[in-house]
């Protein structure tokens, strides 16, 4: 048996012991004094038991304020929920100033408004250029979520854009994932050019962890410009961004392997839009457990208690004949 507040033994250990000193009349001075042989051992018996039950009432509602309790099952709660994956291109083409201030701070601009309104759900951000990489594993942290996003283009990750093992990793880690519904947001400006797997083999790794990938290619169009700083001077100019466009043929056959859609944002506005139209996504449900049920058992020591306390009071009075 568990109790609920185990400190109030000393108080109903004082309490005892007052009403033990009160019911002896220890420090109370005697105004006859009548020897022991007159008294009777019949009188002696009757006042030692009702002691004894005066202290097991006392004990009774001593557990009372303790709240004696024993713990039931744990109640399961249902939370709606979905497991959200971002995967996010930091390769350099992701500096392109076609988008204001460049391509990777808009989409981390978006990222953050679209978090905004999903703070039940559970978020996980995988970064990639040449290797991918997990900068935030699932998550219901909210504020981590958003420091996090911050972050996102911080890890140098060398160059070349590595769609498929990204993709691959991700399923990696929806495999672990318990939700029903799951998906993965792509963003992207390049083309696949390095890694051990294809995007249409990582897509396929997807659709076998039941992960729907929402590609997103971000790209005003080929001519977009790319600062680029001289080492030695320290000046900046801008280059055409070399490697040409996004592979949209691509992104729309990993979204049709897995379920998901394809999108194209030439500007700003565009990505806002998207993202709005992702909020639409059926959520799921997941098991959780939450409090605890106890049974409480403080109100029947209560009543015994109160109820012994009541016969030792009265058989004070109408059997020994204290205070009448």
């Amino acid at each position: 048996m568990l109790y609920r507040n185990p400190e109030l033994i000393y108080w109903g250990l004082v309490c005892a012991f007052i009403w033990s000193v009160a019911y002896f009349k220890i420090f109370k001075k005697a105004q006859l004094v009548i020897p022991k042989r007159f008294i009777g051992k019949k009188r002696i018996w009757r006042r030692s038991f009702i002691f004894l039950i005066g202290i097991v009432g006392w004990i009774f509602l001593t557990i009372s304020i303790m709240g004696p309790r024993k713990p039931l099952a744990g109640v399961e709660n249902e939370i709606d929920v979905i497991d959200i994956f971002f995967i996010v291109d930091v390769s350099n083409s992701m500096q392109a100033i076609d988008f204001k201030p460049n391509r990777l701070e808009v989409a981390k601009a978006k990222i953050k408004q679209f978090m905004h309104d999903r703070k039940e759900d559970r978020i996980a951000i995988i970064v990639f250029a040449e290797s991918a990489f997990t900068l935030l594993p699932l998550t219901t942290d909210f504020n981590l979520v958003i420091k996090m996003v911050d972050k996102i283009g911080e890890i140098n990750l060398s160059s070349g854009t590595n769609i498929g093992d990204a993709i691959g990793l991700t399923a990696g880690r929806a495999g672990m994932s318990m939700a029903k519904n799951k998906i993965a947001i792509l963003l992207t400006d390049g083309v696949n050019n390095v890694g051990s797997m294809t995007p249409i083999e990582a897509a396929e790794e997807a659709r076998k962890q039941n992960l729907k990938i929402y590609t997103i290619g971000i790209g005003s169009d080929k001519n977009a410009l790319l600062p680029q700083k001289n080492k030695a001077t320290g000046v900046v100019t801008l280059i055409p961004l070399p490697g040409g466009s996004v592979d949209l043929k691509t992104l729309q056959e990993i979204a049709k392997i897995t379920g998901g859609h394809h999108f194209y944002a030439d500007d700003e506005n565009n990505l806002k839009k998207i993202f709005s139209s992702i909020q639409n996504i059926e959520k799921s449900k997941i098991k959780t457990y939450g409090k605890i049920i106890y049974d409480e058992f403080y109100i029947k020591y209560l009543i015994m208690g109160v109820i012994l306390m009541i016969m030792c009071e009265l058989s004070r009075r109408w059997i020994t004949r204290e205070g009448a």
